[in-house]
């Protein structure tokens, strides 16, 4: 993998990351620097799952830099469908415009989980809640930037990592050096696919600018967000330059066994495989997510 995918690969777009503390995620603004266009990275939905109440505060944070700075917002991007947050892209387009896009394979999470959720017929299992879907190595434009999406699954099926100048968007596949990277136990993950997945990246130049989905903040460091991949073929404890393959799939399993389910990952998987969309209103006028139960006696 190199940046022969365009002769604007070496631009350096402006990045600005926004932080959502309750569920540790950064969503980003990516500008082309050269024009105001802009997309949107992995935005978050507030979401209190006790009083099941949305809110719109870090998206209003979003909304509030774009228009401040005069940006024209052309792609809203998921890097995969997320368990730990909701993602607030339908209110984004409503107030801002662009096309939200997720990888081709969204088909194979939501034929998962309309199963598991056991989804009515008319929920459709073919990608149309969102507006484009990407296959892998496909180029798109941000402004005057072209820009590649790479399919870097093993985490979900559907994880893209997003190539953009000199920044790769790479979701939940890696964490800072010192968190590692993503867990394999979700439907449709594997740690031999991650593994690969990953050494697609740490093949991108060393100087790569790389923007991690979440920071955990281990040792009660400060919040971090962006690396390179000198730095995590370096320094990262699951997967630096030494590390064999097996060597990796035997930790990741071991250590996903001692891992619990992100606290909004019902709710998420719901809203976020409809392109962030919850199902439509019941009779009554209100809206209902499902809670699937186990262990009944």
């Amino acid at each position: 993998m190199n940046r022969e995918f365009s002769d604007e690969a070496v631009v350096k777009p402006d990045v600005e990351a926004f932080y959502d503390e309750q569920t540790n995620t950064f969503s980003y603004v990516v500008r082309d620097p050269d024009s105001s266009a802009c997309a949107i990275i992995d935005s978050v939905l507030d979401f209190d799952y006790p009083s099941a109440t949305v809110s719109y505060q870090g998206a209003d944070r979003i909304i509030d830099y774009v228009r401040s700075n005069r940006l024209t917002v052309e792609k809203l991007i998921e890097t995969h469908v997320h368990a730990d947050h909701l993602t607030a892209a339908p209110y984004l387009q409503r107030a801002l415009g662009g096309e939200v896009v997720i990888s081709e394979h969204i088909v194979t999470v939501q034929q998962t989980f309309a199963e598991l959720y056991n989804e009515k017929a008319d929920f459709a299992r073919d990608g149309s809640q969102f507006d484009r879907l990407l296959k892998d190595q496909q180029q798109y434009k941000i402004g005057k930037m072209t820009a590649l999406a790479l399919h870097t699954p093993g985490h979900t099926p559907a994880c893209m990592t997003h190539i953009i100048g000199d920044a790769a968007f790479v979701g939940d596949t890696l964490f800072m050096p010192d968190s590692g990277t993503a867990r394999v136990d979700f439907p449709g993950g594997d740690a031999h696919t991650l593994y690969q997945s990953i050494q697609l990246i740490l093949n991108l130049p060393d100087d790569t600018r790389l923007y991690m989905c979440h920071d955990y903040q281990p040792q009660g460091r400060g919040v971090e967000y962006l690396s390179t991949v000198a730095d995590q073929r370096d320094n990262n404890i699951h997967i630096k330059k030494d590390i064999a393959e097996q060597d990796y799939v035997s930790m990741r399993k071991a250590r996903d066994k001692t891992l619990g389910m992100p606290r909004l990952i019902l709710p998420a998987l719901q809203v976020n495989m409809r392109a962030g969309y919850f199902p439509q209103a019941e009779s009554n006028d209100t809206v209902y997510l499902k809670i699937p139960v186990k262990g009944l006696r």
